[in-house]
C-alpha cells in the first residue's frame, strides 16, 4: 500500500510539473498578449526565392556546399504538398514560395514534377546528377520566419515583398 501511495504522489507531482511548464511565451520573451499570434508547434521555414530562369516545374535537389554531389533528393512519393505536386507558389515581383524544402544549395533537375511522379522508382544519385540543369540557379533567397506564423502566406508574403520589408527576413543568398 505504501508503494502505491508513493507512486501516486510521484505521478501527481510529475503532472503538476508538466502543467506548470506550459506557459506560452512570445518570441520577445514576455507572456503572450492578444496582439501576438502564437505558433503552437514549430513548422517549416518560410523560404521565398528568385531564380535565373523559370525552374518552377522542375524537381529540386540539394547539393553539397561544393556542389559536387547531391546530399538530399525526394523519393517519387515525396513530391507532394497538401495532396498536390509541390510546385512553388508564385508571388509578386518574380518571387516564389517554396513548397518542397529547398535552401541556398539547391539545384534543379531536367525532369518535371509530373514526369518524376510517373517514374516507377526513384533514380539513383548518379542518375540524378546527370539530370541537373543548373547547379547555381538562385538569384535571391530569404527565410521569412516560419510557415506557422502566417494565416495566408501568399497574401502576407506579397505584402512583405511589395512594401519593401524583405530587410526583416533573413537573406540566405
Amino acid at each position: 500500500m505504501l508503494k502505491l501511495l508513493k507512486l501516486f504522489i510521484m505521478l501527481f507531482l510529475s503532472c503538476l510539473f508538466l502543467v506548470s511548464c506550459t506557459k506560452k511565451v512570445s518570441p520577445q520573451g514576455s507572456s503572450s498578449s492578444p496582439k501576438m499570434k502564437q505558433a503552437a508547434i514549430p513548422s517549416a521555414p518560410c523560404i521565398i526565392y528568385k531564380t535565373k530562369t523559370d525552374y518552377s516545374r522542375y524537381v529540386p535537389v540539394m547539393l553539397s556546399e561544393d556542389k559536387k554531389t547531391i546530399v538530399s533528393y525526394p523519393d517519387i512519393k515525396d513530391i507532394y504538398y497538401k495532396g498536390n505536386l509541390s510546385y512553388p507558389t508564385t508571388l509578386t515581383d518574380g518571387f516564389l514560395l517554396d513548397n518542397r524544402g529547398i535552401g541556398p544549395d539547391v539545384a534543379f533537375l531536367s525532369i518535371t514534377y509530373k514526369a518524376y511522379q510517373d517514374l516507377t522508382k526513384t533514380p539513383s544519385i548518379g542518375e540524378l546528377m546527370k539530370l541537373i540543369l543548373d547547379k547555381d540557379p538562385i538569384l535571391e533567397m530569404f527565410q521569412c520566419g516560419y510557415r506557422s506564423q502566417y494565416s495566408d502566406p501568399e497574401k502576407e508574403l506579397n505584402n512583405i515583398i511589395s512594401s519593401g520589408n524583405l530587410k526583416n527576413c533573413k537573406r540566405l543568398k
